[in-house]
């Protein structure tokens, strides 16, 4: 259900979120389910001849330093995963979270009070290591306490992070919305225009090249058009044209 209405609001691709809090007893990381046992036939996404794509995420929630030692480990199941993200709850992991963890999305907690500020230098360090911050919007949608700290909290954020942020995967088909509502509900939080815009396309893109990065140790490179000139255009076309044009 969930995939049929991500397909009918617009998304192109989603990711199949398996969350861990260590909080919690016997909390193992299992090799990820593979989205073709789930889905035998993906619908093509409106207006192109592709298929929605599916990706594997882990979300680990960690509370104490030592939780973060499971990363810095080279796990097997861990590099079967295309996103990692992680959700620190104090101020000292969220600074290991943005300056030494291998990850690809930082979770910031903004339905309630934080119990720290967020700083600049480390913020600026996740995001020269290609980290992008993820903000969940669901709880404003819900409830009027949640939206005021939800907007509250995500402005401190975006005077700090310049917009590098991306929308979340949802679990419930009421709660999600559509990717221009999505960006709308940017322009609430501090975003400019363009950077709410971002956060829902490019952004996420961004965070799925620095997963693929993350598991090959290498890198991915990908072409962008470069949009050509009005006087390129001009030169380009023939002499003979021209002449008939200008006569």
């Amino acid at each position: 259900n969930i995939l049929t209405v991500c397909f009918l609001v617009g998304y192109s691709a989603v990711a199949l979120n398996h969350v861990i809090d260590f909080k919690e007893k016997k909390q193992e990381i299992i090799k990820p389910i593979s989205p073709s046992d789930l889905f035998p036939s993906l619908p093509i996404v409106q207006g192109t001849s592709k298929r929605i794509k599916v990706l594997t995420r882990l979300t680990l929630v960690v509370s104490d330093p030592s939780h973060c030692n499971l990363l810095r480990s080279t796990s097997a199941n861990i590099r079967l995963y295309d996103i990692i993200a992680v959700f620190p709850k104090t101020e000292k992991l969220f600074h290991i979270a943005c300056t030494t963890l291998d990850v690809d999305l930082v979770c910031i907690n903004v339905t309630e009070k934080l119990p720290f500020y967020f700083r600049r230098p480390p913020v600026n360090m996740a995001i020269d290591r290609g980290i992008y911050f993820e903000l969940l919007y669901t709880p404003a949608i819900k409830d009027s306490t949640m939206r005021r700290y939800t907007i509250s909290n995500a402005i401190s954020l975006m005077q700090i992070c310049k917009g590098k942020v991306s929308s979340p995967s949802e679990n419930k088909p009421l709660e999600l919305r559509g990717p221009y509502d999505v960006a709308n509900l940017g322009l609430l939080f501090g975003l400019s225009e363009s950077e709410a815009k971002a956060a829902v396309s490019t952004n996420c893109r961004a965070t799925m090249l620095h997963g693929e990065t993350r598991k090959t140790a290498c890198g991915v490179v990908y072409t962008v058009k470069k949009p050509r000139k009005v006087e390129e255009e001009e030169t380009a076309v023939p002499a003979c044209k021209k002449a008939k044009t200008q006569a």
